[in-house]
C-alpha cells in the first residue's frame, strides 16, 4: 500500500481504450473533459518539479525542500479533482493551511533577491530557468482549473493554492539566480 492509501495492481487496465478514464468513486468520464485536463496538468507539473529538484545545488537546499513538498502537494490537488461534485467529501483535499504556508513561503524568498520592478526573462541560471517552466506549467494549470470552476465549482481553498503556487515558483527562480550569482534581465521591447 501506498503512503497515499492507494494500491496500483497494475501499470494497464484496458478500461482507458475508448477515450474514457476512471474518477475516484468509478465514475468515469471523457480523457478530455475540464477535470481530467487540470489535473493532468498538475501531473504534468510534479514531473516537471522532479526534474527541477534534480537540477537544484547544494546553495539551493531549501529550495530544493519547498519543492519537494510542492510535489506532495501537487498529488493532494489531484486526489482532490480525482473526485467528481457529486462523490463523497475527497480524504485528500487543498486546505487553507496549504495556502498559508505558500504564502509564508512566498514572503520568505521574496526577501532573498533585489527588489523586481519590472517583467524579467526567465533565465540566468538552469534551476531559475526551470523554476520559471514550472512557474509556465503552473499557471497553465491554475487556467486549466478555472475551466472546469465554470462548470463544476471548485472550493476556494484550491483556487487560492493554484493561484499562490506560481506565485511561489517565481519567487523560487529569483531566489535560485541571486544565489547563484545571476542578475536578472528586463525584457528589452525595443528590438
Amino acid at each position: 500500500m501506498e503512503a497515499g492509501g492507494e494500491s496500483i495492481p497494475r501499470l494497464y487496465t484496458r478500461t482507458g481504450d475508448r477515450g474514457t478514464t476512471g474518477l475516484a468513486g468509478g465514475s468515469r468520464v471523457e480523457k478530455d473533459s475540464p477535470r481530467i485536463r487540470a489535473y493532468g496538468t498538475y501531473d504534468e507539473l510534479g514531473s516537471l518539479l522532479g526534474l527541477v529538484t534534480s537540477e537544484l545545488p547544494e546553495p539551493l537546499s531549501d529550495v530544493r525542500a519547498v519543492v519537494g513538498r510542492l510535489e506532495h502537494e501537487l498529488f493532494v490537488a489531484q486526489a482532490e479533482l480525482a473526485h467528481p461534485l457529486e462523490s463523497r467529501t475527497p480524504t485528500h483535499r487543498i486546505e487553507e493551511r496549504h495556502v498559508r504556508r505558500l504564502e509564508s513561503d512566498i514572503d520568505h524568498f521574496d526577501q532573498d533577491h533585489p527588489p523586481v520592478h519590472s517583467f524579467v526573462l526567465s533565465g540566468g541560471s538552469r534551476p531559475a530557468a526551470l523554476l520559471h517552466v514550472a512557474r509556465a506549467v503552473s499557471r497553465r494549470a491554475e487556467r486549466e482549473l478555472w475551466a472546469l470552476h465554470k462548470s463544476e465549482p471548485q472550493r476556494e481553498p484550491l483556487l487560492q493554492w493554484a493561484n499562490r503556487l506560481s506565485d511561489l515558483l517565481f519567487a523560487l527562480a529569483l531566489a535560485a539566480n541571486h544565489r547563484l550569482g545571476q542578475r536578472e534581465v528586463s525584457p528589452d521591447y525595443s528590438t
